[in-house]
């Protein structure tokens, strides 16, 4: 047996702390098939973890295990910063990131890469966001669950007009049209959202743009802004607000649903932001009351991160049983990338360390008052 690096003595020592073993019988043990594994999490701490285990550097049977007992043991604050992290919080104080030309490139990265993963990967309307699991069984009734309490939320009648900004594949607007009788605008900056979403919705009173938010100028009875705000950024925060609000007709509500950070945040998890939501960041709640503020009365918070982690290990269920039809199109590293991406997200989720948030705005208050809905 060759004696243990200086690294791999660390690493075990603050996996111990953990819970976790290399080579261990629990399923959120780590197998580890190469050394350089260990200076790699010392280095990059969760990026070097992310790209190792894409480069199948280790294995793990239960990665969302694994993640959660990570985070909830603190090891990401134990593991020194690396040179490029430091840079990274440099670069995004001195630039904005998510200008309308930036903003794109996660349409481009993410969402284009390819429509035939989310349609087996999604519940059956495409809904690319967190399902409301309080009565439901499945995936498919988590999502229709989640679009009602929207619509019921924020009042959605029959003949309002409704911006839905980052419509996805559109299926917030069909489902408005369709069970409310609105008349919906979605707003996505995914050439493949929009195509498709555009099919999905023919024959209903939905117009799909391939637009930024900040390129629309008229009025609606409501917004909503489903799994958006996340790529918004905190230089727009301000900004974001005050045209939202500018495209609300008065007494108008709007409905935010975004996942959000327990803490002010100076940067992105950075695996997720180099290889999954490039320029994105994760609000806290601070951050979105300060944005709020002046702009719109905040009726109703509701937290139900929790149902985000059995909706994306729904949908690593889901992709695994495709994988044999997508595979021609999708090489063994996007697989193992988009694994960790689904289970190392729900694993956050589980450890609470990251929480989803529904936030119902009015502007101008509600007369009387609001009324919760869950």
């Amino acid at each position: 047996m060759m004696p243990q690096s200086r690294a791999e003595k660390t690493v075990r020592n603050l996996l111990t702390s953990a819970g976790i073993a290399i080579d261990g019988t629990e399923p959120w043990d780590m197998t580890v098939h190469d050394a350089h594994v260990y200076s790699r999490l010392l280095a990059d701490g969760v990026l070097g973890l992310g790209e190792t285990y894409m480069e199948r550097g280790w294995d793990c049977q239960r990665v969302d295990e694994l993640i959660c007992r990570m985070l909830r043991a603190g090891l990401e604050e134990k593991v020194r910063a690396s040179a490029k992290l430091i840079l990274q919080v440099v670069r995004t104080k001195l630039i904005n990131p998510q200008t309308i030309t930036r903003s794109r490139e996660v349409g481009r990265r993410h969402y284009d890469v390819g429509n035939d993963l989310y349609a087996h990967m999604l519940d059956d309307d495409m809904t690319y966001t967190c399902g409301y699991w309080k009565d439901a069984e499945t995936l498919d009734q988590a999502q229709q669950d989640k679009l009602k309490l929207v619509c019921d939320k924020i009042g959605i009648e029959r003949g309002m007009r409704v911006l839905d900004i980052g419509c996805g594949w559109g299926s917030f607007a069909r489902y408005a049209a369709k069970r409310y009788g609105a008349q919906v605008v979605g707003i996505t900056i995914s050439k493949e959202q929009a195509c498709l979403a555009t099919e999905r919705c023919r024959g209903l009173p939905v117009e799909i743009r391939f637009q930024d938010y900040r390129e629309v100028d008229e009025r609606f009875d409501r917004v909503v802004s489903l799994g958006m705000f996340e790529h918004v950024g905190p230089r727009n925060y301000r900004a974001y607000m005050q045209k939202t609000c500018a495209c609300l007709d008065e007494g108008g509500m709007c409905m935010l649903h975004t996942i959000a950070a327990n803490t002010t945040l100076q940067t992105m998890n950075p695996w997720i932001e180099r290889y999954i939501f490039p320029k994105s960041k994760l609000p806290s709640l601070k951050q979105i009351m300060d944005a709020v503020e002046g702009c719109f009365i905040v009726e109703d918070c509701h937290n139900f991160g929790p149902d985000y982690d059995r909706t994306l290990m729904a949908w690593h269920h889901n992709i695994t049983a495709a994988w044999d039809r997508l595979c021609d199109h999708y090489d063994d590293r996007f697989q193992r990338m988009w694994n960790f991406y689904l289970l190392s997200c729900a694993g956050a989720f589980r450890a609470r360390d990251i929480q989803l948030w529904q936030i119902v705005l009015s502007k101008g208050g509600i007369p009387g008052g609001y009324r919760s809905i869950r």
